[in-house]
């Protein structure tokens, strides 16, 4: 089988849609010829990647007579795809991860989300994903969910003692019990939420350090955007990604009472995030409903699982295929305060029994999510298409 894969999101950033991306391409390459047309930053602009896409992907397949399937990765690309002309003849899938399914603009749900039914098949990260797909007018039966998948290596990570990294982060109370939060600071992650809700309420040795990218005073882009009417800023915001909880934050933390419980450190070493995950009591995604915004899956939580931290997520949306109650993290509701309050508590008072359940819900993430897992159901899907009637072994082929 060869298959052509398109997507603008691809490392060297190792965001979640990226890093799907990447593994993906990597997965599939060992069971069918891949060719890919990818965008990576310093690689020209990406308004003349999308302006030229249409001719690239004809070009390719006057190559590669061969390709059999076209693969887009997110369902922005799928929507420009969708006034190509020259390959309809080819089979053609896309996946969707959530915010491309439900961004608020009139014209996207009503006129671009319904043509979605002229692909072939659509993948759906999560259930709540594909729910909001088909919610919106697409086809129940062609519709596939296939969860991301997670580097499983990552429970092999060098940990560096509490005290080394005491070096580094001397805001750090090791007296303190500590949590964690992780990510870029949209509305939709919870993060502002948690700290209004839940910190004010938290015994005296408790901390949290919130680590990600953050802005600790308001810049260019943020005052222009602030200038906008709040309809039209909420689009901007959720079509750039850009941190639209991060004002809020910012005036949290110099509240005297938050300011003592919670330390941000920005963006940090990969080496050092992984070690103070595995000091920390707990990682917590406390995501909230967003209107027009979704968390598609949540692929931190299973990095934190994977690497043997107790994960406290919000049960909403795509969080809830990363994470299973009780089986690789604990869910709780989505803004329920006295839940999180409570929940945080005990964990408090009995971390050595939440940190045995830690290790096993580890097991679990590792048996049960991969990126080879999600490369094998992802080929299954694509040989379905492509061979209906046939019974294609998964074969090794080397990438091209």
């Amino acid at each position: 089988m060869e298959i052509l894969f398109v997507s603008h999101k691809y490392p060297p950033s190792t965001g979640g849609m990226e890093k799907q991306s990447y593994e993906l391409i990597h997965a599939i390459s060992r069971h069918a010829i891949v060719h890919k047309l990818v965008y990576q930053k310093g690689e020209g602009s990406l308004l003349k990647f999308f302006w030229n896409l249409n001719s690239n992907i004809k070009n390719m397949l006057e190559l590669h007579p061969g390709i059999q399937l076209i693969h887009f990765n997110d369902g922005l690309i799928a929507s420009l795809a969708l006034f190509h002309s020259g390959y309809e003849h080819i089979k053609r899938v896309v996946t969707i991860h959530g915010l491309d399914v439900v961004f608020p603009l009139v014209y996207f749900q009503k006129q671009i989300l319904p043509r979605f039914n002229k692909y072939d098949h659509i993948i759906a990260v999560s259930r709540a994903t594909a729910a909001a797909a088909i919610e919106r007018g697409i086809a129940k039966e062609k519709v596939t969910v296939i969860k991301n998948g997670v580097n499983r290596h990552l429970a092999s990570s060098e940990i560096i003692p509490l005290e080394q990294l005491l070096a580094y982060y001397p805001q750090l109370n090791v007296k303190k019990k500590y949590f964690v939060t992780l990510g870029r600071p949209v509305k939709r992650k919870g993060f502002s939420w948690l700290l209004k809700e839940v910190v004010p309420h938290m015994p005296d040795d408790f901390q949290l350090l919130m680590i990600g990218p953050f802005n600790k005073k308001a810049g260019f882009t943020e005052k222009i955007l602030r200038v906008f009417p709040p309809k039209i800023y909420h689009l901007i915001t959720l079509f750039l990604g850009y941190p639209s909880d991060e004002r809020e934050i910012r005036h949290l933390l110099k509240e005297s009472h938050i300011r003592k419980k919670v330390q941000h450190l920005g963006k940090i070493p990969f080496s050092h995030l992984q070690s103070l995950l595995a000091h920390s009591l707990a990682f917590l995604m406390p995501n909230i409903r967003v209107s027009g915004d979704m968390e598609g899956f949540g692929l931190v939580c299973l990095e934190a699982s994977i690497s043997g931290t107790l994960v406290v997520a919000a049960a909403i949306e795509g969080i809830t295929d990363a994470v299973q109650d009780k089986k690789n993290g604990i869910l709780l509701q989505s803004g329920d305060r006295e839940a999180w309050i409570n929940r945080l508590e005990e964990i408090m008072d009995f971390s050595a029994e939440y940190q045995k359940d830690a290790k096993l819900y580890q097991i679990f993430s590792r048996e049960n999510y991969g990126w080879e897992i999600m490369g094998q159901e992802y080929f299954k899907t694509f040989k379905k298409l492509t061979y209906p009637k046939s019974s294609l072994k998964l074969v090794h082929s080397k990438e091209i």
